[in-house]
């Protein structure tokens, strides 16, 4: 395994994503949507960072099965579990490949009428991006490299590296 992105380096930029999102969202109340499993890891350490009055859940995707590629449609595996009308929306993503995924999730919360929607991605492979999505808060642009730790998974292993490595 080589790291591709050093712990501190993580700690760091997560730190400066919560100051930027603090700003961005002062007087406000988000409501941070961690997009399951991936992110589990990158939302619990960016929701402590934010030193805003917020509200959390979880939403649950599908596409990867035990493959290092998408194999197949997204599919949304468990919904949130209330509304978001009129609500501040952030959606943490671990990482935007082809942004197919993140593209499909952002029109499906579009559709329960958030007052304001952005993502925010700890990576994102622009060279692979295949949709237009944009994140508004991204932690770490990187080359198209299978990556795990730090949440990321290979068959459901790797996600307790406290690192980013390529495999």
């Amino acid at each position: 395994m080589d790291v591709l992105i050093e712990e501190a380096d993580i700690r760091r930029r997560v730190a400066e994503i919560g100051r930027r999102i603090t700003g961005d969202y002062q007087g406000r109340k988000p409501h941070v949507v961690g997009v399951l499993k991936g992110a589990a890891i990158f939302h619990a350490d960016l929701v402590r960072e934010l030193k805003l009055p917020i509200t959390a859940d979880f939403l649950t995707v599908s596409s990867y099965g035990s493959s290092r590629k998408q194999v197949g449609p997204v599919r949304l595996a468990k919904d949130l579990d209330g509304a978001i009308t009129g609500m501040d929306v952030i959606l943490v993503e671990d990482v935007i490949d082809t942004g197919n995924t993140a593209a499909l999730l952002l029109e499906r919360l579009w559709e329960r009428q958030p007052a304001s929607l952005r993502l925010c991605a700890l990576l994102s492979k622009r060279s692979c991006h295949q949709s237009t999505v944009e994140a508004h808060y991204v932690g770490f642009e990187i080359s198209d490299s299978f990556v795990v730790g730090y949440g990321l998974d290979y068959n459901q292993m790797y996600r307790n590296l406290p690192y980013i490595g390529t495999i």
